[in-house]
């Protein structure tokens, strides 16, 4: 087998032994990309030659005694993450030439930990899309039927991982950006709580909602790499004080009289037969673990859609009016300064891009303000409240990660709501900023992946990690591998 197909706790025990080193495994998993990458399409920019120098130096602090706890891992950074000295796009014309002067925290603390960076990943353009073929730059490709789509919009970082074109990756999650391409690929991905992880130089969509968080192949692998991007930074206000436990100590732990929850409003109408069967078989099998279901009421879910659409467009119509093509960027001419103000973010945003800056213009808009922004944050409340009342009776929610299972390129382009609710049941996680993990539950009679969404209480990723890891070892869903 080769080296590129393990995870990451195994290939550190064989680095650890003396069985591997990083060299080999960075010139297997670059051999791994060179052979299928033409049929996926996951990255954006690849750095073979620095992957090879940040392999070598792995080595040398493995034998020096100085490895990091990520030491010679080869991961993928989603394409909105700053990386000093190697283009950073967001997947958009107007950062097509951008190389940022400073790294972000998250790869800066990845880089301490001795990790080997194989390139940045394709997404959503500025990651606005369910299904990475917003991208300004290309459309990737489901390793599991590559007529389909990875999901979105860390849809090249869910792709690289399943396609076994890196050991684990780097997402950002701001409606489901995570854990629904985790769903749709067959592998794991978890949205931390608002605040665990910093976002300093992460290119912000809508700040109040972003989050970095893991893709992995597998649960025990997903504690590992939260380990080393949790922790508060001076650097993000916003990144919170709060301890951070060693996460790799939950999983194992057994789930016997755990109270899992089970919210009516995530089994409706419209969702497809066979991931709501797969889903109830994932209860069925955490109760025989011993694991306590009850039946639990998140009331304001309906809205949760509408109100993450104004409040994610309108922070994005602020977020974004820093593109002006003056300071860094794509610029083009006119006739004056106004003119290519214009011109330059005419040309360089792409039309869903266009769409969110527009509908969140109008939104904060004199008049409107209230009806929509501020109605919108009452709402947001309400989702809050809903989730802190459930949580207060049962340990983690479980739901679905997405109604379907992935869909065929194109199928939904012509219909934003659609695709708008390709996300309905990861949108109200953002909105009230608790975490939730996604797992592989199971296979369409298509041969496509079915995730399973687990929702923890705020700061709680621990007893997420504890459940999901506990289902994930009594089937063998995480083992599975597309044919390519």
């Amino acid at each position: 087998m080769g080296l590129y197909r393990l995870g990451v706790q195994e290939l550190l025990g064989m680095m650890r032994k003396g069985e591997a080193t990083a060299s080999e495994v960075i010139k297997s998993v670059h051999e791994r990309i060179d052979s299928v990458e033409d049929r996926i399409t996951a990255y954006v920019t690849r750095s073979p030659e620095e992957a090879m120098k940040m392999a070598e130096k792995a080595d040398r602090d493995r034998k020096a005694g100085v490895a990091g706890p990520l030491s010679g891992i080869p991961i993928a950074i989603k394409d909105n993450m700053c990386t000093r000295g190697i283009r950073t796009t967001c997947s958009s014309k107007i950062l097509s030439n951008f190389i940022p002067p400073y790294e972000s925290t998250v790869t800066n603390r990845l880089l301490e930990a001795g990790y080997v960076l194989t390139g940045k990943t394709n997404l959503d353009e500025f990651a606005m899309g369910s299904s990475t073929e917003n991208s300004g730059i290309q459309v990737t490709r489901n390793p599991w039927d590559t007529q389909r789509i990875p999901g979105g919009s860390s849809g090249g970082s869910a792709a690289a991982v399943a396609a076994d074109e890196c050991i684990a990756a780097l997402g950002s999650d701001t409606g489901g950006s995570i854990r629904q391409p985790a769903a749709l690929c067959g592998v794991v991905g978890m949205k931390p709580t608002y605040g665990r992880v910093s976002r300093y130089g992460l290119v912000a969509f809508a700040s109040s909602l972003d989050q970095i968080g893991p893709i992995t192949k597998n649960v025990g692998d997903c504690g590992l790499l939260l380990n080393a991007i949790s922790g508060r930074d001076p650097l993000d206000s916003t990144s919170a004080p709060v301890e951070v436990p060693d996460f790799s100590s939950f999983v194992g732990r057994e789930i016997k009289g755990m109270r899992i929850g089970i919210p009516k409003e995530y089994f409706i109408e419209g969702m497809d037969p066979e991931v709501d069967a797969a889903v109830r078989e994932a209860v069925r099998r955490m109760e025989g673990l011993g694991a306590v279901p009850v039946e639990v009421s998140l009331p304001h879910t309906g809205y949760a859609v509408a109100a993450y659409y104004i409040l994610c467009t309108s922070e994005a119509s602020s977020n974004l009016a820093r593109y002006d093509g003056v300071k860094y960027g794509f610029r083009t001419g006119g006739k004056d300064l106004m003119d290519m103000y214009m011109r330059s973010r005419a040309e360089g945003f792409g039309p869903e891009v266009k769409l969110r800056i527009m509908l969140g213009t109008y939104a904060l808009s004199s008049g409107y303000y209230d009806a929509y922004y501020k109605k919108a944050q009452q709402v947001r409340t309400l989702i809050k409240n809903d989730f802190e009342r459930a949580l207060a009776d049962v340990d983690i929610l479980v739901t679905p990660t997405s109604p379907t299972a992935a869909f065929k390129i194109g199928e939904k382009t012509d219909d934003p709501l659609q695709m708008y609710l390709a996300d309905i049941f990861t949108i109200s996680v953002n909105l009230a900023g608790v975490p939730a993990i996604s797992v592989p539950c199971g296979f369409t009679s298509g041969n496509l992946p079915i995730g399973l969404q687990l929702i923890g209480r705020h700061f709680d990723e621990g007893t997420l990690l504890q459940a999901a890891y506990a289902y994930e070892q009594s089937t063998d869903w995480h083992k599975r591998r597309p044919a390519l």
